[in-house]
């Protein structure tokens, strides 16, 4: 920042003119935001969060730390679900299978090598 010893009249007079500016701004936003005059004080409030996400969190978290220590699964890891991967039905593979090979086929009978 500037020292204002060096600033010239207009300039001084510049600074005051936005400081002035810059207060009725804070004023307005904190009058709009319903703030007490800190306008940082809304978003410094905690946010709730219930126990049985705080539960989930703590048992997640339980399960990396046994993992890291090469512990394997954590006891109350059992609370934590964990969604598997979705199975795909014999006829659906096959299905996706055929309409690969359709895909191929008639990429390699035009002369490509990649799709």
């Amino acid at each position: 920042m500037t020292n204002l010893e060096n600033l010239t009249v207009g300039q001084l007079r510049q600074v005051v003119v936005i400081k002035e500016q810059i207060e009725r701004l804070e004023a307005r936003l904190s009058s709009i935001a319903g703030g007490d005059g800190d306008a940082g004080a809304a978003s410094s409030k905690r946010r709730v969060m219930s126990a049985s996400a705080r539960a989930r969190i703590a048992a997640a978290q339980r399960l990396r730390w046994a993992k890291k220590r090469g512990r394997g699964a954590a006891p109350a890891a059992a609370a934590v679900k964990k969604a598997g991967r979705r199975k795909v039905s014999a006829a659906t593979r096959a299905r996706l299978a055929a309409v690969a090979k359709a895909r191929w086929a008639k990429a390699k009978a035009s002369g490509k090598s990649v799709l």
